[in-house]
């Protein structure tokens, strides 16, 4: 992909670049093979010449002295010179290509001028008219302009393409920061709440068991995330199964065993998608967690039921209730982002009788 948008990025200037050779060339061959039937000398001709190397070395001034070299050249042809409108036309091409105003105008009008003043000499002169002198500024100007659109056009397709790129960067950043405070978070925890309960159980080598069990557990998970960290392609694949059917045993049972009592109960059918399936698996763990943390609740309730187009999420618990200002840490902020990347809502309340309870709607899977 990088290679495709630096290629890109060169294209439009590398056309540029053909271009204005090939303008330039026209000029110096038509000057060169003018030996007569102008309005002035044709050795005056030859002065375009120099004053487009001048411009080439003064790049704010180029687009001022092509159009004033189309202006006079313009001018001073006339019907038995006609090759000169090739020139006026690649000097206004020229002009109108390195204008640096976003609505380019002095070439165009220059080279009008130029043609003016050219139809009104030959008019005063009793000479033909040359009219097609305003076809070939036109046609150099709308060339120019072509040109200058399409390089627009390409500058715009890339920068659209590296924000694509930087938006899906930041997704997979967030996703990954997500999955790393749910999934770490969660273990820590877990081994923080086993061992306070195994100071004050009957048998801590149980628990220092389960605090190796889950430490092994958090390891291979950070382990798994560090890998997608370095390589973005590689899957993130946790060893916590992310199936609603394991809320009550992997999630509930850090609760369990530090005394809090945890009821949960999960419609066999909530009709969640797989997404959906995960969001609220990880919401539920998020929420237990916070229970474990701050809650200090001797009981917490698991509800997940199917209403209607939506499937209704409950944590409650009977601690100390809601903060009366919830800092939105990763932890609200996680549970904020995946609800809203599916379509839901969730709130964060006191609970009747005392506690904290945390509801989410999530859109239930189309049939």
């Amino acid at each position: 992909m990088v290679t495709t948008v630096l290629g890109g990025s060169r294209a439009p200037e590398r056309v540029r670049q053909i271009a204005d050779a090939a303008a330039g060339l026209i000029v110096v061959v038509v000057v060169a093979t003018v030996d007569g039937g102008v309005s002035v000398p044709a050795g005056w001709l030859w002065l375009v010449v120099p004053a487009g190397v001048v411009a080439v070395m003064l790049p704010r001034y180029r687009a001022l002295v092509f159009a004033a070299g189309a202006a006079f050249v313009a001018c001073v042809s006339t019907n038995e010179s006609a090759q000169l409108g090739l020139a006026a036309a690649a000097l206004v091409f020229l002009s109108t290509g390195h204008d640096r105003a976003r609505r380019p105008w002095l070439g165009w009008v220059a080279g009008l001028a130029g043609a003016a003043g050219g139809f009104t000499l030959a008019l005063s002169q009793q000479r033909g008219p040359y009219e097609q002198l305003f076809v070939f500024v036109g046609v150099g100007y709308l060339l120019a302009a072509l040109l200058r659109t399409w390089s627009r056009a390409s500058a715009v397709t890339r920068e659209a393409a590296a924000l694509r790129g930087h938006t899906a960067w930041l997704e997979q950043r967030t996703n990954l920061a997500r999955e790393l405070h749910d999934v770490v978070g969660h273990h820590v925890t877990a081994m923080v709440v086993q061992a306070e309960a195994g100071q004050l159980g009957p048998d801590p080598a149980a628990a220092l068991q389960r605090i190796a069990d889950s430490g092994r557990t958090a390891l291979r998970d950070l382990d798994t995330l560090v890998v997608h960290l370095r390589d973005p392609g590689a899957e993130i694949t946790v060893s916590q199964p992310p199936r609603l059917s394991d809320i009550d045993e992997l999630l509930a049972q850090p609760l369990r065993q530090s005394g809090v009592t945890v009821h949960v109960h999960v419609d066999a059918e909530p009709g969640l998608s797989e997404a959906g399936a995960l969001a609220a698996y990880r919401i539920t763990q998020e929420a237990l967690t916070n229970v474990a943390r701050h809650a200090g609740a001797t009981s917490a309730w698991v509800e997940l039921v199917r209403a209607g187009t939506l499937a209704r999420l409950r944590v409650s618990d009977d601690g100390i209730g809601p903060p009366r200002a919830p800092a939105r840490g990763s932890g609200l902020l996680g549970i904020a982002e995946r609800v809203s990347s599916l379509g839901g809502s969730w709130r964060l309340n006191e609970r009747p009788g005392g506690g904290t309870r945390l509801e989410v709607d999530l859109p239930v899977a189309p049939p």
